[in-house]
């Protein structure tokens, strides 16, 4: 599924920012941008290109067009993340002249490579801020922390400054009011004519949600659907690109067709939801908290991904809402999205498992057990404790920017236990647990590769190290290859489970980004094992070559 030819993104609307000029991002100051260095090709040939298409012989007339509608909202939502991500894109991408870099910036949405780090590719262009284009680059930490207003650390605003200098909040619905209005029409034109009464309350509610901040209602109202072929997630969902303090979201979009087949296969996976929950390894007061009854688990096939979600490395699963309260009252939805899992499994995972893995283990590497560690890896978000014990609010706001890195490490290792469970009580079929343990072992170093500016990269080296530390595995130095050790990283599994769970539920920031700090990090022996895989061009990740034509949507073309 994987080729050598590059993405290239198709042109970028040019969008106004919010109209501070405090806001705007580090450029270099020429109105041509050149590449920092030598570098520009081989940073592109770590990605692998993944044509994005689906069959669509099982998709109505009706359904074709509502596809055609999202597609369109997402093309648009990825403008708004441009804006936060970077600022106004125009004339970096109007002053460069190489296609290759060009390619590069529109892959990393700005001039700072996702995966190492940040690390800027363009002459002149200087760090990427902590805050990205969400505060004022001249806002200092203590600053905000004395700001007074009680919503400043709302998902769903700016902070940017008066006439006077002192910090304001705005809201994104006014933020990027001109960006947001024909994105809501593309929501309302598909509800329009869809034969769906769910989907088209879920996409009338959602075009409000996106005029008013309130995403609440359209959150409940996506938990109730059902019955829908073709779905849209959009809007500003996660907090990953807010490395200052983690608060606010960024804007993205995913369409997607249902796999009915798969989808019902999994369904039954949802119902243990309360019971894996009761049965999590820590004390009753860090599990009190309800699985959703509402949770479910469905199979898709993703069609278009635009903004934070098309930023570089690519999401293979999505756990959601991220609201603890839709969460604690309706349950979140688990979507595995089995075209872009397939294509990471064969791009990235299967060649790194060829070098690293033990020969004696390496038939333990399979498809089917990286499809259940992404799976149960979403169910895990959606166990543990959202809100902290000593009553002061929610895990997510105590934890402020250490809460992403922290949380993905808590939904790998729960993951793995959740199969571990599982396949005691045999609801697991035609697999072993040694299967999942080296396929997951191959995952981790996959992840890793990632760098360190990716909260899913960080949780990764933690349980690396952690699992190291505890004897789950060995590494031969004759052979530079990994062989697990089940029974040991069984009971590390589970100490590390019961041992991340406390620490949310605890609420404590010091002591969480103690260990981001100490544990997070890249040790020697593990760099030298990414060092050697760089020498086989083995991809890091993959992009995306997508839209209505590479679908099939315009008249006169097939994907």
């Amino acid at each position: 599924m994987a080729c050598a030819k590059l993405l290239l993104v198709p042109a970028l609307l040019m969008v106004a920012a919010c109209g501070q000029k405090e806001s705007s991002a580090p450029a270099a100051p020429a109105s041509k941008f050149t590449a920092a260095d030598t570098s520009i090709q081989s940073r592109l040939d770590k990605y692998a290109t993944v044509r994005l298409t689906t069959d669509l012989s099982k998709v109505s007339e009706q359904d074709r067009a509502v596809l055609g509608h999202f597609i369109n909202a997402a093309e648009k939502i990825h403008d708004i993340f441009w804006q936060q991500a970077y600022g106004e894109p125009g004339p970096l991408l109007g002053g460069i002249t190489d296609p290759a870099l060009r390619s590069l910036v529109e892959i990393n949405v700005g001039p700072w490579d996702r995966i190492d780090a940040n690390a800027p590719f363009v002459a002149g262009v200087g760090p990427k801020p902590a805050g990205a284009q969400f505060y004022p680059v001249d806002m200092t930490k203590e600053e905000f922390e004395a700001f007074s207003d009680p919503a400043k650390t709302g998902l769903y605003s700016l902070v940017r400054r008066d006439e006077a200098g002192k910090l304001k909040l705005v809201p994104y619905s006014q933020a990027y009011a001109t960006q947001l209005k024909p994105i809501a029409a593309e929501l309302r034109s598909a509800a329009a004519i869809t034969t769906d009464s769910q989907l088209k309350k879920y996409l009338e509610l959602r075009a409000t949600a996106l005029e008013t901040d309130d995403y609440r209602p359209s959150d409940f109202a996506w938990m109730e659907m059902k019955r829908n072929t073709v779905d849209l997630v959009i809007g500003p969902i996660e907090n990953y690109e807010d490395q200052l303090f983690g608060y606010r979201t960024a804007f993205e979009a995913y369409v997607l067709v249902k796999d009915m087949q798969w989808s019902e296969r999994l369904a039954r996976f949802a119902k243990l939801l309360p019971e894996l929950q009761r049965g999590l390894p820590v004390p009753a007061a860090y599990k009190k908290e309800p699985a959703g009854s509402a949770s479910d688990l469905n199979a898709y096939d993703v069609v278009y991904v635009a903004g934070d979600a098309n930023a570089s490395t690519k999401t293979i699963a999505i756990n959601l809402p991220n609201d603890e309260e839709v969460g604690l009252k309706a349950g979140t939805r688990r979507l595995q999205l089995k075209n872009a899992i397939q294509a990471k499994f064969e791009a990235t995972l299967l060649p790194i498992a060829g070098e690293l893995i033990a020969k004696d283990q390496l038939q333990h590497v399979n498809p089917d057990a990286f499809f259940a560690n992404v799976m149960f890896h979403e169910v895990a978000h959606g166990l543990g404790i959202k809100n902290t014990l000593d009553g002061k609010g929610t895990v997510r706001a105590a934890l402020k920017e250490t809460y992403s890195a922290i949380e993905e490490c808590k939904a790998d290792i729960l993951g793995l236990y959740l199969v571990t469970k599982l396949l005691e009580k045999k609801e697991l079929k035609d697999t072993t647990l040694v299967d999942h343990y080296v396929t997951y072992v191959a995952g981790i170093v996959r992840s890793v590769r990632w760098g360190a500016s990716n909260a899913h990269s960080v949780a990764n080296m933690i349980e690396f190290n952690y699992f190291e530390d505890h004897g789950a595995f060995t590494r031969d130095a004759a052979t530079g290859t990994y062989r697990v050790n089940v029974e040991q990283m069984s009971r590390a599994v589970t100490s590390l489970a019961e041992r991340l769970i406390r620490l949310q539920g605890d609420g404590d920031y010091a002591a969480v980004a103690k260990v981001l700090a100490e544990e997070g990090t890249m040790r020697p022996g593990l760099q030298a094992d990414l060092d050697r895989l760089a020498t086989k061009n083995i991809p890091v990740d993959i992009v995306y070559e997508q839209g209505r034509q590479v679908l099939g949507l315009d008249p006169g073309t097939k994907p």
